[in-house]
């Protein structure tokens, strides 16, 4: 194993964050928070050597993007962090047995993360401050797509660390390539939770890979039910904001799934997206709802529905029940978010009982499937398995326990 001694590092490094209290690991959070104000244009220049390698027509350039106001938010967002509660220390259970033994369960760190994603240098900054706060290490795999904007993040917040005499080597970046990703799927005895942030490809590889522990996240296949019931203006509000807000997020909606009573509605209800360019993919009906009414249309094939587009398109089908509706849903979604606008309570509940998802919406926009959202102060991911941690992922979800048993001698029979 090449990083071999990279692992062992981080790992002897995670044990000294132990020492820091958390009003330390605050004051540390909020000088690299001062930092990123103060050094945009070092951080905005190693960005502009990536950005200058991707067609700005990739809907990814828009998540490798990063601007002077979107570095003010990463900073916000870590002053949040800063801000809240310490997810260590906290006793979640506690007990004395029969035989006089006091158990008491606490929230501990998990050690080393270990962090794989793309084109997303904001990622760098959200990992660190979570796995920071919650005292854990972090292993940070990035894109090659984003390695000016990552490298020069990395260096930053190690001059903090440094100043703060913390060793730099809690937030380790790996070499963006192939390799790396293999060897860190295999740290085992180093790494102790991998957690892949990026596309379906992605996340596949990496759970079928991986020799440590995985929690998956991010592949989104997102749809919203237009119900018969639907408000169209609240429709139409919510299913542009899904689809247009940002399309290359994991939350971005997918596919509308509309009830044949209201296809006489179909045009009005996607008309804001025309301004956006939204190509739509629409089943036959819909087609002859939209057709001469909408500029961009196209017939949608058996690959429009379950695909994560992550572009300004749009697949629309007709469904004739809220049964149908959902059965679409069970086999295209993917457990991210899904939504369903209705004025009807009982239809929403029921669609709320039946979707099997981590976030499941009423009359919202999947939009605010974000951890800073949630009110999390920043998200490490989005997991969209059963096991462990569901939905966004902040401070809580990075953390496990152990117990801690207290006795005075007592030996077992």
């Amino acid at each position: 194993m090449q990083l071999k001694e990279t692992f062992e590092k981080v790992k002897r490094a995670s044990k000294s964050l132990a020492l820091l209290s958390d009003e330390q690991r605050n004051d540390i959070l909020l000088a690299v928070a001062d930092a990123i104000v103060n050094n945009k244009e070092k951080i905005l220049k190693a960005n502009s050597l990536d950005l200058a390698k991707m067609s700005k027509d990739n809907p990814l350039y828009d998540r490798l993007q990063l601007t002077e106001k979107r570095l003010d938010d990463i900073a916000s967002d870590m002053r949040n962090v800063a801000t809240l509660p310490s997810p260590l220390g906290h006793i979640t259970k506690q007990k004395t047995l029969p035989n006089g033994l006091r158990l008491c369960r606490i929230s501990v760190p998990f050690g080393v993360i270990g962090m794989i994603y793309e084109a997303r240098p904001n990622v760098t900054y959200d990992v660190f401050s979570l796995c920071f706060k919650s005292g854990n290490a972090c292993v940070l795999k990035g894109g090659k797509d984003a390695d000016a904007s990552n490298l020069a993040s990395v260096e930053l917040i190690h001059d903090v660390l440094k100043q703060f005499g913390v060793n730099p080597d809690v937030v380790t970046l790996l070499p963006a390539t192939h390799e790396a990703t293999g060897e860190m799927l295999n740290a085992v005895g180093y790494v102790d939770l991998c957690i892949p942030r990026g596309g379906r490809k992605l996340i596949d590889f990496v759970r079928d890979t991986a020799r440590i522990p995985v929690i998956e996240t991010g592949a989104g296949v997102v749809n919203t039910y237009f119900d018969k019931d639907g408000d169209l203006e609240m429709g139409k509000a919510i299913i542009n904001n899904a689809k247009t807000r940002r399309v290359s997020v994991c939350n971005a909606l997918d596919c509308l799934l509309i009830h044949q009573d209201r296809l006489v509605n179909l045009v009005e209800l996607v008309k804001p997206m025309a301004d956006k360019n939204v190509i739509i993919y629409a089943d036959a009906q819909a087609y002859a709802a939209l057709d001469g009414k909408y500029p961009y249309l196209e017939h949608a094939t058996g690959d429009s529905f379950g695909t994560e587009f992550m572009d300004y398109k749009l697949a629309i089908k007709n469904v004739a029940s809220l049964e149908e509706a959902l059965a679409h849903i069970d086999e295209n979604g993917s457990g991210h978010s899904e939504a369903i606008i209705t004025n009807d309570e009982q239809t929403a509940r029921k669609f709320q009982a039946h979707v099997d998802a981590a976030c499941v919406y009423w009359n919202a926009p999947t939009s605010f499937t974000d951890g800073a959202q949630f009110g999390l102060g920043a998200e490490i991911g989005i997991s969209t398995q059963k096991l462990g941690p569901r939905g966004p992922m902040a401070l809580e979800e990075i953390t496990t326990y152990k117990w801690l048993i207290e006795g005075e001698g007592q030996v077992r029979a």
